[in-house]
């Protein structure tokens, strides 16, 4: 009981939120409630839209992604789950609290003890070495100085910089660097990490890495994280679900899969057109079902196996065919390897 009261405690529900950047802000809310478009706000009134009823729940232990091109609105959205921005109007709710009318003490609790941030340009504070600046949070909490380091030491390991601990930002590799900023925002012990583009600046490979980390790690800690990027591929591999933004709009949510077997229009048609579908599509999408009593065959495959990892199964043990399984082990589908290897295509679609 105890465990769920906590788990909802640290979900997310965002409601109704507007953000209109400009001097008179409020009074154009119901302008754009009523169709005014980001271009006729700044062209008549000299006023920016950032976001335009935004309406997301973001699950407890989950990832969930905002992912957009620049301009957006997915920055200014981040920025309003720890009020570093103040909205129009809406809410943000985390648990039975909504941040917006949070006041200052209150706000500033919230920041300390239930959110953690990492940013793209990695925040690490110069003159501090590896340790220093991962212990900061705590610090400011007035944490002991032994709890700071044994917790800081912990996840220093757990990101693979034991040794570096008395290294300085300017000695380390930029993806050294973002290790430095997750094992802060982990030490902090916060339930909510929000993260920035958070990997946006690092070399590809690198990036590969960190994704890699997070996902490893997210295992373990099972936080609620809020990940910012403008990429679809790390959209796709990091998010449990995704929600897609254009000029402060959601275009789409839902999990990878459903906005790459449905997108919801052409914007994002196209952006899911060069996607791998290999690595996001699962077998329950595309099996044909079996009856309830029907007998496994040999190859057993969960319904989560991605068809990358199905052909990959298929291959190695030179069979054609495999069964669909779920968590009890019992047959709900078979699948062969032309079927597969068919759904990995993107379908060609009519202008």
């Amino acid at each position: 009981m105890a465990e769920a009261q906590a788990n909802a405690e640290n979900g997310i529900r965002i409601r109704n939120l507007y953000k209109i950047f400009g001097h008179n802000a409020a009074s154009y809310v119901d302008m754009v409630e009523k169709g005014m478009t980001k271009a006729e706000l700044n062209e008549k009134h000299g006023h920016v839209l950032g976001l335009k009823d935004i309406n997301i729940d973001m699950p407890s232990g989950g990832i969930f992604v905002i992912m957009g091109l620049s301009g957006s609105g997915k920055s200014t959205l981040i920025r309003h789950i720890n009020r570093l921005i103040d909205p129009t109007a809406g809410e943000v709710i985390v648990g039975g609290a909504d941040v917006v009318k949070m006041n200052p003490r209150e706000l500033r609790e919230f920041r300390r003890r239930k959110t953690a941030m990492v940013f793209q340009k990695f925040a690490l504070l110069p003159h501090r070495n590896v340790l220093e600046n991962t212990v900061y949070g705590l610090e400011v909490q007035g944490v002991s100085r032994a709890r700071q380091v044994e917790a800081a030491m912990r996840w220093i390991e757990r990101v693979g910089l034991r040794g570096f601990e008395k290294s300085y930002p300017n000695q380390l590799s930029g993806g050294m660097q973002q290790r430095v900023g997750l094992a802060r925002a982990l030490t902090n012990d916060a339930p909510i990490l929000l993260m920035d583009e958070a990997f946006s600046a690092l070399d590809p490979l690198i990036r590969m890495d960190m994704q890699t980390v997070l996902l490893d790690l997210q295992k373990e800690i099972r936080k609620t994280i809020v990940f910012i990027t403008h990429d679809l591929d790390e959209a796709l591999r990091l998010g449990d679900r995704v929600a897609i933004l254009r000029d402060g709009e959601v275009i789409q949510q839902g999990t990878a899969q459903d906005i790459v077997l449905n997108p919801a229009d052409g914007y994002i048609a196209n952006f899911v057109k060069e996607v791998n579908r290999g690595r996001v599509i699962r077998l329950d999408a595309i099996m044909e079902p079996v009856e309830p009593d029907a007998r496994p065959i040999e190859i057993r495959a969960h319904a989560e196996t991605t068809l990358d990892e199905a052909v990959t199964m298929l291959t190695r043990a030179g069979q054609n065919e495999l069964s669909v399984v779920n968590g009890d082990g019992r047959a709900i589908g078979r699948l062969d390897l032309q079927r597969i290897i068919s759904a990995m295509v993107t379908p060609a679609t009519s202008e």
